[in-house]
């Protein structure tokens, strides 16, 4: 593991990366991957949400990165459909997105949306948000199991 941010992270946390660019699913998914996280890819919406319906139980999704703008499904309706299912309403979602888009504060609140990066990204920035947002998902986790 060649980043030191990966002592950081908790036990194994399974990622599922959506982007419909090949290249920055490929950057993503191996500088996640070096850091020892589970990574899973689709290269789009529809794809992401069959890939979380055939998820076991065992191996749900501690976080879903995706870019915002896809066709088809996008990323913004990707998050709003996972908060509208009970199943997968409490995984949080890091949109991807080209630089100068921004969301409106309801689009934000509308689907578990924890953070927007915008692109061009730097691995290392993406891993520290993605350290970040899955160190307190486990600290919640653990405070609702104290």
């Amino acid at each position: 593991m060649d980043d030191p941010q990966h002592n950081l992270l908790p036990a194994i946390s399974r990622v599922l990366v959506v982007d419909d660019e090949a290249h920055i699913v490929q950057v993503v998914a191996l500088k996640l991957r070096n850091a020892g996280l589970d990574v899973v890819t689709a290269f789009d919406g529809e794809e992401a949400l069959a890939i979380l319906r055939a998820a076991q139980q065992d191996s749900a999704f501690d976080l879903v990165l995706t870019d915002l703008q896809m066709p088809g499904m996008n990323g913004l309706e990707l998050a709003q459909a996972l908060a509208s299912d009970a199943q997968f309403s409490e995984i949080p979602v890091l949109l991807l997105t080209a630089r100068g888009h921004l969301l409106h504060e309801g689009e934000a609140r509308s689907g578990n949306i924890v953070g927007l990066m915008h692109k061009p990204f730097s691995p290392r920035a993406l891993l520290a948000e993605v350290v970040a947002i899955l160190a307190a998902r486990a600290a919640n986790r653990k405070r609702g199991a104290a």
